[in-house]
């Protein structure tokens, strides 16, 4: 169905929020910690309600030396606006000094730029999908951010890459320009997928790189049936694995980029109430014994209207 969300690595947890939420007016839908490292953040940005298709996740890393973004990486990630939007993205941009330069791909007019950390992302102005209804800092309903309107892979072995995409995931070709392979999805978030065909050289992770891109899938046994045609199409799958607002496999691809199929359900309201959600952090229940000591670890984040 498309992307279900993008795990990058960030530096300090503040500034990732004062971009995402303050500038680019996401909503925090999620304060938590990387289950595999405890005493770090895992911040969850996305819609109102922080659906599918709409999720741009971090794992923050203050005092990290920046990464270096290369093959088996994602290398742009793609946010969709209204149609009409693109000059309340330029002004804004501008106001909060983000330098941006503007590009095409497939009829499409692009705004780059890069977050604090190096990331670099980019808007484009689609029909599809649902409007975001969170208002934030200035950013109204009728040119906030929608969701993901996809992403740039860069791959080492880009006719490889393109193959796990058709045959394996089921995208449709669209087409080739340039140095581009583009794939679409079913659905209307999350669901445009370009491989870079030319290599990028070699990178390496830190703040500013992309971890892993994760795809959906909507329920748990649609999920063991995707963990078992990914085996037999003879990739090496992890097994299930619980993160509390989804379930995950994953495995690499022969470019080199970390794929996640992660589950729909049961998404993030379900251990706190739709209104509160970001607001306090939220601990697995294995960690729930160790609250005192993570927070007193974890650097304290706050969603604030920036000028």
């Amino acid at each position: 169905m498309g992307i279900h969300h993008i795990t990058a690595i960030v530096g300090h947890p503040q500034e990732n929020v004062d971009f995402y939420a303050s500038v680019l007016g996401l909503r925090l839908v999620k304060k938590t910690v990387n289950f595999g490292d405890k005493v770090r953040y895992h911040l969850y940005f996305g819609n109102e309600q922080g659906n599918p298709g709409t999720l741009i996740t971090f794992f923050a890393l203050p005092g990290a030396e920046n990464g270096i973004v290369g093959d088996g990486e994602v290398g742009v990630s793609s946010y969709v606006v209204p149609v009409g939007a693109m000059q309340f993205w330029k002004n804004r941009l501008e106001s909060f000094k983000v330098s941006y330069t503007e590009t095409e791909r497939f009829g499409e007019q692009y705004l780059q730029f890069q977050d604090p950390h190096g990331l670099l992302l980019e808007i484009v102005e689609r029909e599809e999908g649902a409007s975001n209804k969170w208002e934030f800092g200035g950013v109204t309903e009728d040119f906030a951010i929608k969701g993901l309107g996809g992403a740039t892979l860069y791959s080492a072995k880009s006719t490889e890459t393109a193959d796990v995409l058709d045959n394996v995931l089921g995208l449709e070709l669209v087409g080739k320009e340039g140095e581009y392979i583009r794939f679409k999805s079913a659905s209307e978030l999350g669901n445009i997928i370009d491989i870079k065909a030319t290599s990028f050289g070699k990178g390496h992770q830190g703040p500013g790189v992309v971890h892993h891109i994760a795809w959906r899938t909507k329920d748990d046994a649609e999920q063991l049936e995707w963990r078992s045609f990914v085996e037999e199409n003879g990739f090496e799958v992890t097994p299930v694995r619980d993160r509390n607002y989804f379930k995950a496999i994953y495995f690499r691809e022969h470019g080199g980029t970390l794929f996640e199929i992660a589950t729909d359900p049961p998404g993030f309201a379900h251990d706190e109430s739709w209104e509160t959600m970001g607001e306090k952090i939220m601990l697995p229940a294995q960690f729930e014994d160790e609250r005192e000591e993570l927070e007193s670890i974890l650097i304290p984040v706050e969603v604030r209207e920036i000028k």
